[in-house]
């Protein structure tokens, strides 16, 4: 049992741009407790009663819009990084380190990939979610999903996990060499606008460091891009349910700049390292269609890390740094 292995855990997709396919999805994925913290009696109504009868449809027309002949961007882009990083490691002289990917919610489930490195005979395994910063609806939750495994098979496996990399050296040179291609093609903006996830403000009350980590990534970032303060703003999207998400709004914040003036925006997503719904449909749609109602002139998403060389090497080197 000395076989090494790294599982990547992304959050998950639903397996068809459908309504009974987001309704299995959302079932799943709004019913854990890590993402929605209401007593389960009454979310359980809530779910049951309302959202999984009304939302399943509007998300499918949501997810239609960005879905590819491989299926979800983020399954497709997920997979080739699991990909990609066992030919960077194997260039490097460890193919040895057997490579896995899962999903949170959906498929391939935390279980079937564990089960397969069990199988492999793998008895290290480096559990990497794909989030840079820490969040207990994200992160924690997806070593809830290890732990839930480990718990029935106890001497499976010598289990470690990255908590975050939020101010790693080369996921934040990753970020930069990504935006910095992209303006060698269309020139900076007249502001750059750094869009993360949003959380309820009662989470970051709670103790939860992730608000924090966003800001120090975005930090990090204007200084690597030699950004001053006026020419970048950080920003959260996705908000759910009628609690106060951290602030400043990024489509609020976007059509506030389009009125005081500001022509082009270019925005990044530095909380995500692949496109998914929230980056193709919420920004590079929704967002721009707001802007540009707004009475902005120009509107560039910058795609994500993806499979972004830079970005394979930042993670090869995080998982030999963990691994040896």
């Amino acid at each position: 049992m000395s076989q090494r292995a790294v599982l990547l855990i992304n959050l998950g997709t639903p397996a068809a741009p459908t309504a009974p396919a987001l309704r299995r999805y959302l079932k799943q994925f709004l019913w854990d407790p890590r993402v929605v913290e209401w007593p389960r009696a009454l979310w359980w109504l809530v779910l049951n009663g309302i959202i999984l009868n009304v939302r399943p449809k509007k998300s499918a027309e949501k997810y239609a819009r960005i879905w590819t002949p491989e299926g979800s961007p983020l399954k497709v882009h997920t997979e080739r990084q699991a990909k990609l990083l066992r030919g960077y490691l194997g260039q490097a002289g460890q193919g040895d380190i057997v490579i896995e990917w899962a999903m949170r919610y959906g498929e391939p489930s935390v279980a079937a990939a564990l089960g397969r490195l069990k199988a492999r005979g793998c008895g290290r395994i480096l559990v990497v979610p794909l989030y840079p910063q820490y969040s207990l609806s994200t992160t924690a939750s997806a070593m809830d999903a290890v732990s839930a495994w480990t718990r029935r098979h106890p001497q499976a496996a010598q289990i470690e996990s990255v908590r975050s990399f939020h101010d790693a050296p080369r996921y934040i040179a990753a970020l930069a060499a990504g935006i910095n291609a992209h303006w060698m093609d269309y020139g900076r903006p007249d502001k750059l606008v750094m869009s993360f996830h949003g959380l309820p403000k009662v989470s970051i009350a709670r103790g939860d460091p992730y608000y924090g980590q966003c800001l120090e990534s975005g930090q990090r970032l204007a200084e690597a891009l030699g950004l001053s303060e006026a020419d970048f703003a950080i920003t959260f999207q996705s908000r759910f349910g009628p609690a106060e998400w951290l602030q400043p709004y990024t489509q609020a914040s976007l059509e506030s700049l389009a009125r005081a003036g500001v022509r082009r925006v270019d925005v990044v997503c530095p909380g995500f390292v692949s496109d998914c719904l929230e980056t193709l449909e919420e920004i590079a749609i929704e967002c721009k269609a707001a802007f540009l109602a707004a009475g902005g002139q120009e509107f560039r998403y910058i795609p994500c890390l993806n499979e972004r060389h830079e970005w394979i090497e930042a993670l090869a080197r995080l998982v030999r740094d963990r691994l040896g």
